[in-house]
Formats: C-alpha cells, structure tokens, sequence
C-alpha cells in the first residue's frame, strides 16, 4: 500500500494548489494555537469549507493544534477541537500533553497524531504515544533509514515522516534560542528563525552560516520509505507560497503513483521552488556534517510561478448497481472503498416502442463521470427487458447518485463529546523550595558544594559510568538520561543505569517520552521529568503523574505568574540559576567548523559580539548554551510560586563558582546579579 501524500496548507490558496495536485491529505492551521501562527491560516467559514472541498475530493485534512498552550488556553482549544471534530476534521496534531491527554479524554473518536514537535525518535517513545491512543506519530527529522526501520517494526502505531522541506538545526521541539534571544517561541509558533543568520564557532561571525541547513528532499528514497511500512509522506511548508505547495505536491505524487526516481528536469523544478544552496538527504544515511549546511540569499528569487495540471480528476474509484424494473422508479446505488453506500431513484422507464435499452448502452451512459472526482471501477446492472430510459433520465440518475455519495463522503462522522474531567485534588506547593542542582563535569562537585546541602544533585548518566563511588555528601543522588539517543544505543544505557544504580543513584531525571520504555523493567522506583518534556500546564502535570513520574521540571518559557498558578498536582521543580539550553543539534558544530576539540572550551559567536559556549551532549551532539547566565538569586518571586525545588544548572562554571552561586541562593553571600546576567522568561514572557 502506499504511503498517504500529505502537503502543507498554509492558505487557502495553498491548499486548493496541493488538492489539485493530487494530495492524500493536508494539514492546516485554524484559530490561534498552530506552529506556524505566522502563516495566513483559515478562518472558520474558510476552514469549514475547506473541509468540504476537501472530502469531496478524497483528501483528507489534518488540524495542527501543536503548540505549548497554558492553563488558561486549554479550554479555548480543546473548543477549538470540538468544533474541527464535529465539521469532520480526520486528526488534529498536537504537541502539548496536557492537551493530548484532554483531547483522548473528552474526544475519544478524534484521531490524534503526534507532533514532530514531541521529540520522537525511538521505538520506546513511538509505542508510549501508541499505547495512549495516538493514532500517528511523526518522527523527528534527525532519524536515518536504520531508526525508521527499528520504530516501523517496532510500533503499531502509523509512523509518518518528512520527505521535503526546511530542516531545523534543533531537534524540533527543543529549540529555546528565539524565545531566549528574541522572545518569539518556537514551540508557540513564532520561530523567529535565528539559525538562519551568520555566526562564528570560535571566532567572530562572518559571512557563515553554521546553523542553517539545506532543504531536506527525499525523492529518491521514496520506496524504501514505501517499503519500510511508512504510513505517511510529508512536505514542509506551511509559510511557503502556492507555487511551492503545487510543485513539489506534483513531483511527490508522480514519484509516489509511478514508482520511481525523479528525472533531472523534476530535480531542477524542486530546487528552483525552494532550496537552501541545493538539497540534502544525510540524515537518512546516517550521516552529518558541514556538506549539510546551506543558506539562501536575502536578494534571491522567489519561486517561479508553476501550474502544473491538474490531477483531481477521476481520483476516487466508485462502483455503481443499478437496477431498472418495469413499472418502478429506476434505482442507483453508489459505493467508494471507504464503505460509502448511497441508494438513490431516478424515472420510470417507459415500454420501448423501437429500440429497447441494453444493459451494454446503461453501462456506457453510467461511465461518463468526467469532471467529477470519480472514476468507475464497475457496474452490476439488473435490467428488464422490453424497456426504455432517456439519455437524460440516466445522466440524472448518475449526476444524483454522485451528488448524494459526495454528500455522505463530507458528512462528519458521529463522535463522542465526553465532559471535561476534574483534576485530581492534589496540592503539592511547597512554602520554600528547597536546592537542587546539576552539573557537567565531575570537577564542579566539591565538597564545598556539598557541604552547602544541596537536597538533589543530577549527574548526566554518561558521565557516572566511569565513576567507581559516588562523593561524600548527604544528599540524593540523580542520573541525568541523555535527552538524544537511538535504539541502538539503549543496551549501553541500560549497563550505565546499571552502574549508577550499583553507585547508589536512587532517582532518575528523563528529559524525553521514550526514556519510561529504556528505565520500565529496570525496577527504577522514582524518575523525575526534566525541561525537555516542555510541562507547560497543569494537566501536562497530570498526564506525567499517570505516567508514574515523582515530580516535573517546568518549561523555562512559563512567567512566574503562571507557574504560581498552576496546579501543583505533581512537586513542581524550576531552574533558577544557570545558562539555559538553547538548541541540541545532532550535528556537531565544533567538528563541523573547526574539528574535535570537544573537550576543549568552545562557542557560537553572533553579530553582536554575544558569545554562547557549546557543550558535547551524548552521540557526539552539540548543546548551545545562552550567553547570558540566568539570575535570581536577588529576587524573591521565585521562592513564592509553590516549587518544591528549585535547580541551579552548573554548566561552564569553575568548582569555586558553583560554591559563590549556592552561597548566593542561599542567601549567605553576594547576590548582586553577575555582568550580563537574565531573568530569562520569567518576568517577560514569550509570544
């Protein structure tokens, strides 16, 4: 079976473009929760007709409501899914878990499907989403041919996958830099792209470009990913321009019915379209590096205007039965594949007085589906002898037949609206949060910093493995997962979290879905959720208490207001020291610029002269740094919003910094804010 096509429809120009040319499905934006609220989108008139249009045709289309949303935009788009679902929308992408987890719960007959915003790329996360009843899971953009095989076979869920479009340096999801830097949030819809301007990796930003990526084109491998057993096919471009949508929507559709490669003319149509210094498909190789990189001119030519034909015609396979009986209304009954069954009544044939009406000749006259949707696979025909029926009486017969079955294929399907559940009567706000904190490296944990009682230390996994003790100190002791891995890797964690478990680590700090399968049968009692499960409200908090989590890191784009006022239904836990993440990249910027030296100092140097030191993260990955180190410890406000903990993340800092940092938070020492500090978030806020 192959692959569902499915195009982006950032307009309703767009859409009608990538329904002409053939798409399976659509995805688009309606109302204010979408990641790309930047796009045209759709108004509720627009959108209800764009449904319309769209069953008509037998595409399908998908509502993306997959963006963080906070407690108080909760119900606005759960009522926004409630009117999708009763127009009949066929899925609705989503990234936060509270509203995956409201929309399984009151809407329990919409599909859903998992945003590549989630930050899946592992069989174990793909069946975690899978066993909550997600219907789809798209995976992150960094997999190769190797990981789509292992969640393919591995998860019943359907896998759908990028095959063209923008790639972002960050694995999507957890890219805090134009929040951070700009105040425009990715994972709100509002990327203000900074990967795309020029920087420096140990030395001044020049001319280069080290976080933008080529465009990804899959064309050529589109039958392995057929024979894979991915469901579904998708081309980015919500923001690009109808001519983009039609073009490569055309090329995708031939590639996919024909079977094949592209020719040099479809390679050069794609690449005229859009492209970034021309296209790349290493990921899918297993592969990264600076061949990867690529940018496109401010002053470059938009795509050129592109009309290929149109392909709507004759999509859709109908079987007709008609039956023509003396003395009664003549009745057709039409049927498509997805089970559509309309029964309709036309003329009372006539006695013939010269020719009498052959089943040859009805059959013919049935056959003229041009300029509908249709195309007839077969017709069973019941007729009397001796009769007559009029050409026009046929046409009518067909023409009402193809009407009603259009109008049953659009009809919404009945769906369940359940009441929206209660929260559970839990409160875990604390008066006064106690310390925690991460580190790096092995050197920042003294006994100075020890002596100062941290109540949790978090040490990344990798960094445990070689160690033969933990140091002294009364304190609980966490391992830090990686927040990337593959498949392949888990037999190696699995011996790590033996080690760390042998060590005395009691507690777990899991950064990514997928880590509740790698730690399940390893009899790991208490594991916390770290920043990179982005928990934005309180019914995110409660899907993880489901999930068996002990506490929850939350998100560092929530303002202290509305971290107040959330539900503490888990122990809630902020970071409130420290140079926060701001992109992980599977590609090593330090190799890709200037070679491994990953266990030397190195940064990312902007136009302005801010300098943002770039850490190696598991898999030989790059985790940026922001260049201003967040700062609290002068502020009360944190201490009031209800956390039962509060993190200090050591990253660059020498041992006797991280001692002067606890001391200040402490409120035994200095608290004035260090040169160039931030507030982060916390008090501005993102769009």
């Amino acid at each position: 079976m192959k692959p569902e096509l499915l195009a982006p429809a950032g307009s309703p120009e767009a859409l009608r473009a990538a329904v002409d040319q053939g798409a399976g499905a659509v995805y688009l934006g309606w109302g204010a929760f979408n990641a790309r609220r930047g796009a045209a989108n759709f108004s509720e008139e627009e959108f209800a007709g764009a449904l319309a249009d769209c069953h008509a045709q037998g595409t399908r289309v998908f509502l993306t409501l997959n963006i963080l949303l906070s407690d108080r935009e909760l119900p606005q788009a759960l009522e926004t899914a409630r009117a999708a679902a009763r127009l009949g929308v066929d899925a609705v992408l989503v990234q936060d878990w509270g509203l995956f987890d409201l929309l399984r719960r009151t809407l329990p007959d919409l599909p859903l499907h998992a945003s590549t915003q989630m930050s899946i790329f592992t069989a174990g996360g793909a069946n975690e989403l899978a066993a909550d009843g997600c219907e789809r899971i798209v995976l992150a953009r960094e997999c190769s041919k190797e990981d789509v095989a292992a969640i393919c076979a591995g998860c019943p869920a359907e896998i759908e996958v990028f095959v063209h479009g923008a790639l972002c340096m960050c694995y999507s999801g957890q890219c805090a830099m134009s929040a951070l830097v700009g105040g425009r949030s990715g994972n709100r819809g509002r990327c203000a792209q900074p990967c795309r301007l020029p920087y420096g990796v140990n030395q001044p930003a020049g001319s280069k470009r080290p976080l933008s990526l080529k465009d990804s084109c899959m064309a050529d491998h589109l039958q392995e990913l057929a024979g894979l057993g991915v469901a579904c096919l998708k081309i980015e471009g919500r923001m690009r321009r109808p001519g983009y949508v039609a073009a490569v929507t055309d090329i995708y559709r031939r590639l996919l019915d024909e079977e094949r490669g592209p020719s040099l003319e479809e390679r050069e149509i794609l690449e005229r379209a859009f492209s970034r210094s021309g296209f790349t498909d290493a990921y899918w190789h297993g592969k990264k590096g600076p061949q990867m990189l690529g940018f496109r001119p401010e002053n470059a030519a938009g795509a050129p205007a592109y009309s290929p034909p149109r392909q709507t015609a004759g999509r859709i396979p109908v079987r007709f039965t008609c039956r023509v009986v003396a003395g009664s209304p003549c009745l057709l009954t039409a049927s498509d594949e997805a089970e559509h069954s309309v029964t309709v009544a036309g003329a009372v044939p006539e006695p013939a007085r010269t020719r009498s009406l052959t089943e040859e000749d009805l059959a013919a006259r049935l056959a003229k589906t041009g300029g509908t949707p249709y195309r007839l696979m077969g017709t069973e025909i019941s007729l009397d002898p001796g009769l007559s029926l009029s050409a026009g009486a046929v046409n009518a017969l067909r023409r009402d037949g193809l009407t009603a079955l259009t109008a049953a294929r659009t009809a919404p399907p009945p769906r369940r609206e359940l009441p929206v559940p209660p929260l559970p009567d839990r409160d875990h706000a604390s008066d006064a949060p106690t310390l925690t904190v991460s580190v790096t490296n092995a050197a920042q944990l003294t006994g100075g910093l020890l002596d100062l009682g941290p109540s949790r230390v978090c040490v990344p996994l990798e960094l445990l493995a070689d160690w033969s003790a933990l140091p002294a100190g009364d304190t609980e002791w966490c391992a830090i997962l990686p927040r990337v891995w593959r498949d392949r890797d888990e037999p190696m964690l699995r011996r790590w979290l033996d080690t760390a478990r042998a060590l005395g680590v009691t507690r777990l700090l899991l950064g990514n879905l997928g880590h509740l399968s790698l730690i399940r049968d390893g009899g790991w009692e208490r594991f916390d959720a770290d920043y990179g499960l982005n928990v934005f409200n309180s019914r995110s908090l409660d899907y993880l208490r489901g999930k068996g989590f002990a506490s929850a890191c939350l998100s560092f784009e929530l303002r202290f207001a509305q971290i107040r006022d959330m539900r503490k239904i888990l122990p809630a836990e902020a970071i409130v020291y420290g140079r926060l993440p701001l992109m992980i990249t599977e590609n090593c910027l330090i190799q890709n610029s200037v070679g491994c030296r990953c266990d030397r100092p190195n940064f990312l140097n902007d136009r302005t002269g801010a300098s943002f030191p770039l850490l190696p993260a598991f898999g030989h990955r790059t985790e940026i740094q922001n260049s201003r180190t967040l700062w609290l410890a002068d502020l009360p406000d944190w201490r009031r919003l209800g956390l039962r903990c509060a993190r200090l993340r050591f990253t660059t800092e020498t041992p006797e910094e991280c001692v002067r940092v606890f001391r200040a938070y402490l409120g035994q020492g200095d608290v004035t804010p260090p040169e160039g500090f931030t507030r982060g978030l916390y008090q501005r806020g993102v769009e």
